[in-house]
């Protein structure tokens, strides 16, 4: 692999380049709360060729979100089900704009139809 292409990665939010040692480290927290959210299905980490987790930087941002809510003392299945409910309702609301843009809003649709 050539520096050009190594040097990419770190650019690439989704590359998995931390271990759980070190994503654990990065967060203040332990490598068992990483385990706790990743059982949860919060973030799957990808396996090393030798089995061990890593860790990209847009997981680590969501498992930082994780650990504040656990932090404020939402149990840790409550925080990460909150999490995924406010990605989809992300997801959705950014679907919903595009709708909007588009001319083909759901609320205009139904308007003409009535």
């Amino acid at each position: 692999m050539t520096a050009d292409k190594s040097l990419d990665r770190l650019d690439d939010d989704d590359y998995p380049a931390y271990t759980m040692g070190r994503a654990a480290e990065m967060l203040g927290t332990t490598p068992s709360f990483l385990r706790a959210i990743g059982e949860a299905r919060l973030i799957t980490p990808l396996r090393s060729a030798g089995g061990h987790r890593r860790y990209s930087r847009y997981q680590l941002r969501i498992a930082a979100r994780a650990r504040e809510l656990v932090d404020k003392g939402t149990p840790i299945e409550a925080a990460c089900r909150i999490i995924i409910l406010e990605d989809q309702l992300e997801e959705a609301q950014r679907i919903n704009a595009e709708y909007r843009r588009a001319g083909g809003s759901p609320s205009a649709s139904a308007a003409a139809e009535v």
